[in-house]
């Protein structure tokens, strides 16, 4: 006797066979691969057979049509129905279909070009923010692995306004100020939050040579704070005066 595919309860699956089903929505179903419900296959089978016969009968319907003749004939009618006018003396109603037309053809052209540009401008800007914040954070030792991810952080908070990157709040409308509460942050500011922030992006050791080893990016500026020969309290109590964010950075590499 075949076994069955589908049972609703466990009680008709005989006991020695019970480990070749399986519970899913409520039933029990036979573990087998390649096998669906024949119901389910029925009716994708009608489902298939509908779309055919609809088809067909669209096929019918428009069989030996030209859809060029169609508008070559749809045009003819047109300038047909503008002479009748014409003669009529109703001048104005040609005009005024020969306007509605041409507008309708300058809008669908002007919307084409408007989302064209659109797309063009935001890709330039992308660029154009992608560029600053690469640029800005390899000076601070970025990882070359962390640029997918720092410029996507970036374009987050960044518009460029009158040709310059811009920060702003989460909103999108409040513009993001600086350290001193009142001027714009300044992408260096936003590049030195992220190296405190988000410190697996830049190099571990920031400011005693070579880059990975203590540049600060591109630069071969030696680190004041770091025992041994680069020591130096002079230069320690210069920078911190100078530039506290980077003397900050350079103390938690040494």
């Amino acid at each position: 006797m075949p076994l069955p595919y589908k049972v609703k309860t466990q009680d008709e699956i005989p006991a020695a066979l019970a480990h070749l089903y399986v519970e899913r929505d409520g039933v029990f179903l036979l573990d087998v691969a390649g096998v669906v419900d024949k119901s389910h296959a029925d009716e994708l089978k009608k489902s298939n057979a509908d779309l055919v016969q609809e088809l067909h009968a669209h096929r019918q319907r428009f069989d030996g049509i030209d859809p060029d003749e169609v508008r070559k004939l749809s045009e003819e009618k047109r300038k047909l129905e503008e002479q009748q006018l014409l003669k009529s003396g109703e001048v104005e109603k040609v005009v005024e279909s020969r306007l509605k037309q041409a507008t309708l053809t300058w809008e669908q052209q002007l919307g084409a070009l408007t989302s064209e540009r659109d797309a063009l401008n935001a890709r330039l800007v992308s660029i154009q923010i992608d560029q600053a914040v690469v640029s800005e954070a390899t000076k601070r030792g970025l990882r070359a692995t962390a640029l997918p991810d720092i410029t996507a952080r970036a374009r987050h908070t960044f518009r460029l306004v009158n040709g310059v990157p811009q920060a702003f709040e989460r909103d999108g409308q409040t513009v993001r100020v600086g350290k001193d509460g009142v001027t714009p942050l300044s992408l260096a500011e936003w590049i030195d939050l992220q190296v405190s922030e988000a410190p697996h992006l830049f190099e571990a050791n920031i400011g005693s040579g070579a880059p990975g080893s203590g540049s600060i990016g591109a630069g071969a500026r030696k680190n004041p704070f770091r025992k041994g020969a680069d020591w130096n309290l002079t230069e320690q109590m210069r920078l911190m005066k100078s530039d506290p964010q980077l003397a900050a950075r350079l103390r938690a590499a040494a």
